[in-house]
């Protein structure tokens, strides 16, 4: 497995720890739909939350978050929306960002709540 796969999928694992240590409940991880996808779907106090996790070795090209542009904020909107239809649904939502930094056995987790809105997404 190529590096930069490697490290995307350890930290995702620490995502998913760091989430469960917060008291999240993981429902789903890579979840897709045709071409849709979803790194991580959870629920914390009867709100689903739509988690983007950006991983990075280190912050010489910026901070893994910032690599979530109005384009991606869209795409996970809507692939939030087929989640939600799919499944019908009816709670409230937030749409997170983890943004995970290390050399792929430590890992720093910066959690990034209500990162955008479905109606406005708000710049980082």
């Amino acid at each position: 497995m190529a590096e930069h796969l490697m490290l995307g999928k350890a930290g995702e694992d620490a995502a998913v720890a760091y989430l469960e240590k917060n008291n999240y409940a993981v429902r789903h991880r890579n979840w897709r739909r045709g071409h849709l996808e979803i790194d991580i779907v959870a629920i914390k106090n009867d709100e689903i939350i739509f988690i983007e996790v950006k991983t990075r070795k280190d912050n010489d090209y910026g901070e893994p978050f910032e690599a979530v542009d109005a384009k991606k904020a869209t795409r996970l909107m809507r692939a939030a929306d087929t989640y939600i239809k799919l499944y019908e649904l009816d709670h409230s939502i937030r749409f997170d960002i983890l943004s995970v930094m290390g050399d792929g056995t430590n890992f720093k987790v910066e959690h990034i709540k209500e990162a955008f809105y479905p109606t406005t997404i708000k710049r980082l």
